[in-house]
Formats: C-alpha cells, structure tokens, sequence
C-alpha cells in the first residue's frame, strides 16, 4: 500500500500519532548537550600569551637538552668490528667455509678506564628482524613449556617446524638464525700471561622473559628428557636441553636465547651479551690499558652484506649512549627561542608603526 509524502511530516518529525497515544517526533531532547549549548573556551592568541610560551619553552628544553648530552659523552664506548671482509683482518680467515671452527684474535687498547659496571654487547648490521614473516615465525606456548605445543608446533613456524619427521624445539625462523659467536675478553697486563675478564652470563634478559614468557617443560629432573621426541633447529650445532651446563640457564630459559628472542625493530642492533661487575671501588672494571678478543667465529653475516661487531660500553641514569635525544632538545628549544626572538621584533615593529598611523590620523 502507497503511502503519500508530506514535507510537514519531516519537518514535524513524522506522521501525527493515533488519538490517544504518546506523542512521537525525532527532535532531540532540549538538553545542553543534544542542543549544542554546552559552555566553551577558545584562547586568543596575542603577543602576551604566545611569546613567554616560546621563551619559556627555550630556557627549559636548551638546558635538559646540554645536560643529557653531557651525561652521554661521558659514557665510555667502544666498538671492535670483527666482520672479517677486509683481507687484513685477523677473522678474514673465517669466511672460508672450509675452515670450522674458526677462532681469531682482535686486539685492541683502551685510552681511558671503564668505571662501574661494564655492559658487553654484539652487533648486527642490515640483519632485519622486523619483518613480518620472520617476526611471526616462533610458538610462544611451546616457549612457555606446553607439552602439547613442544610436539605439535604452530604452523607460523613453517618451514622450520619440523625436520627429519620430528618436531623442532624451539620451532620457527627466529629461533633458527640464533646468534652463536662466542666472545671471550682478555686483559694483557704486564705479565707473561693475559688476564682473563670475568663475563656474567645471567641476569642479561628482562625479568619477566625469564619468570614469564619462558619456561622449560614440565617433567623430571632431566632435561634431556623432557625434550624427548624433539630435535634441534637446522642451524643450531646442539640441542636447546646443552646450551648451558647450568640448570637455571638451559633449554627455553637461556637467557642468550631469551635476548635472542625479542626481535630489534630497526636493521641495525645491538643485543646484550654479558655483563662485566665492578668488584671494588677503589679499581676501575676496564683499566685502560691493551686487551685482545678471542672469538670463537659461527654466525655468519657476508652473505646478505651484514656486519658484526662487539661493543664494550657504561651506562649512566639515562641508559646507553645516545646523544640523540640531547640534541633534539637542544634543537628544539633554540628554535623556540629564536622564533620567540624574531616575534618579539615583528610585534615592536608593526604595533609602534600602528600606534603611529592612528596618531597621524
């Protein structure tokens, strides 16, 4: 049945109702809110307001900015690129897939002494691990024990899910590309034999990576056996049940694997390896002096024009050196201050020349 239109009726809100009825209509209610009466503030921007807000903002960020970026320069770095492409590098012997295993020695001095504690670090360069395949590529319910997952991988591990009919543990890409250089720092004083540094392997992942995220099955005391029907990633040169002889430092909670694990978002990383502690307060951790780099050369990185390299660094309260962020604050307070500098001028000008012209008039 046609109905026939009437242009009152929208105007009205609809249709009268039946005699009797409740009243209809689809105006909103006369409410502040649905009337749009509700009260607002809208700031004026005049020289008063708007040039102490670039002034203040310049004497506040100029001075963070010089003090975070003094705090960086103080922090010691030094980094020992060990990539091995240049012929007369001592690890150039290591690319030679012939060679296995390949140890080669750097050496190197330090100018000033590292104080405090002293963070070892390896780097990798145009490794990206931010890729969307590659990032999903891992089981997190098989990284925190699930025994139904250690034998039944995610299929996000494809292609490194199973090998050999078994499964992998741990599955996927990511665990599969592990970083297994070994490092090992020694101080070459004045005696007949090098001394050797002292590397603290635990206590390098986030605490709750560790107490969290990853856990080893559930089973007995042996490990091996808990890991029973498994095999390791076709990479890695043993089991993840031997990458430690210590039982708080094996399987999925080795924390060389856990740091491993948290994948970098830029192509250009650096991940903690271990940690030098300061024994005594009277002596620097580093004291500057000549030291060599024995590594033991596994991961290799020519192949995709990748680099790799060692970074012995401090830290202060605002973490690792990063001149950054005290850059940018400097920049940007300048910035504020000067154009709060040429407004200041531009407002003399033109409000004495307008004072003026209303004087002549």
């Amino acid at each position: 049945m046609a109905m026939n239109y009437n242009a009152k009726d929208e105007v009205d809100g609809g249709p009268p109702c039946a005699p009797g009825g409740p009243a209809k209509t689809r105006r909103p209610d006369n409410t502040a809110f649905k009337q749009q009466r509700l009260p607002a503030w809208q700031p004026i921007l005049t020289a008063g307001t708007v040039l102490p807000t670039f002034f203040i903002i310049g004497l506040i960020f100029i001075p963070i900015g010089i003090g975070i970026f003094v705090t960086s320069n103080n922090i010691r770095e030094i980094e020992i690129d060990y990539t091995g492409t240049e012929p007369s590098s001592p690890c150039n012997k290591c690319l030679s897939p012939n060679v296995t295993p390949c140890i080669c020695t750097i050496n190197f001095t330090l100018e000033k002494s590292f104080e405090g504690n002293v963070f070892m670090y390896y780097g990798l360069s145009n490794f990206y691990q931010n890729h969307r395949r590659y990032v999903k590529s891992r089981d997190d319910s098989q990284l925190n024990g699930d025994s139904s997952a250690l034998l039944n991988p995610s299929k996000e591990c494809e292609p490194y899910r199973r090998n050999e009919d078994k499964p992998i543990a741990p599955c996927g890409a990511i665990a599969n590309s592990m970083f297994n250089d070994t490092l090992e720092l020694f101080l070459i004083g004045n005696g007949s034999y090098p001394t050797p540094i002292t590397l603290k392997k635990k206590g390098i992942a986030w605490w709750t990576d560790k107490n969290v995220k990853f856990r080893n099955p559930p089973g007995g005391e042996n490990l091996q056996e808990r890991f029973k029907g498994t095999t390791k990633p076709v990479n890695w040169l043993k089991p993840v049940y031997m990458l430690d002889s210590d039982p708080d430092n094996n399987g999925f909670i080795n924390e060389d694997f856990i740091v491993w694990m948290r994948t970098a978002a830029l192509p250009t990383f650096r991940k903690l390896y271990r940690l030098i502690e300061r024994k005594s307060d009277l002596h620097p951790t580093l004291p500057a002096g000549r030291y060599y780099l024995n590594i033991t050369y596994n991961y290799p990185v020519h192949s995709f024009d990748g680099r790799k390299r060692m970074i012995l660094s401090t830290i202060s309260w605002m973490g690792g050196k990063n001149p950054f962020l005290g850059i940018a604050y400097i920049a940007i307070g300048s910035i504020s201050f000067l154009l709060g500098v040429v407004l200041l001028v531009i407002n003399h000008k033109y409000r004495n020349s307008s004072n003026t012209a209303d004087i002549t008039i």
